[in-house]
C-alpha cells in the first residue's frame, strides 16, 4: 500500500540519495503555500540519526535548495511563501503497524493561508481523516517553475557541489 502512494508522487528533483517530490496528498493546500517531500531513494533510514556525515550534508543541501526554489517559483506563480517549516515526523508509521522511514517535509507557509494558518502550529490529524480531503497539490506548471529555479541555483556559489564536501 505505501508503494502505491509513492507511486502517485510527483517528481521534481534527485540526487545521488534523495529523491524530492510532491506527494499525492499534501498536508498543506499549494494556495497555503503547498508541501515537498524529500526521501531516500533505495537505502532504508529510520530517522536522521542514521544518516551517515556525506548523506547527512546532501540532505541539508537539499533541503536548502529545494526550498529556496519553492519560494521563489511559487513567488512567480503567485503564491508569496513567507517561510518553510520542515519536519521528519514518522509517527504515521505505528499507526500502520510499520517501521518509520526518515523523510523530510518542506512546507510553504503564507500570510494568506486559509486553513493551516499564518503564525500558528501546523495542523495533522490522523491521515485518515477527511482534513487533508481538498488540499490541492503543486500542478505541472508548478513543478516546472520549482524545476527552473532548482537548476538556477544550482550553478550558485552557495549550491555547488564542490562547496558542499
Amino acid at each position: 500500500m505505501e508503494e502505491d502512494k509513492i507511486m502517485k508522487d510527483k517528481m521534481i528533483y534527485q540526487t545521488e540519495n534523495f529523491i524530492v517530490c510532491v506527494p499525492y496528498k499534501v498536508h498543506i493546500s499549494r494556495e497555503d503555500g503547498g508541501h515537498i517531500l524529500i526521501r531516500a531513494k533505495e537505502k532504508y533510514f529510520a530517522s536522521r540519526l542514521e544518516l551517515s556525515p556525506a548523506e547527512a550534508i546532501e540532505v541539508m543541501r537539499l533541503s536548502m535548495l529545494i526550498s529556496e526554489a519553492m519560494i521563489e517559483g511559487m513567488k512567480n506563480r503567485g503564491i508569496n511563501i513567507g517561510r518553510i517549516n520542515y519536519q521528519d515526523n514518522g509517527n504515521w508509521a505505528y499507526l500502520r503497524g510499520t517501521k518509520p522511514v526518515f523523510h523530510i517535509h518542506l512546507y510553504g507557509r503564507t500570510k494568506e493561508s486559509k486553513v493551516q494558518i499564518w503564525g500558528e502550529a501546523l495542523k495533522f490529524p490522523n491521515p485518515d481523516e477527511p482534513f487533508y480531503d481538498n488540499f490541492t497539490p503543486f500542478n505541472d506548471k508548478d513543478i516546472e517553475e520549482i524545476k527552473k529555479q532548482i537548476t538556477l541555483l544550482e550553478n550558485t556559489e552557495k549550491y555547488k557541489l564542490e562547496n558542499w564536501k
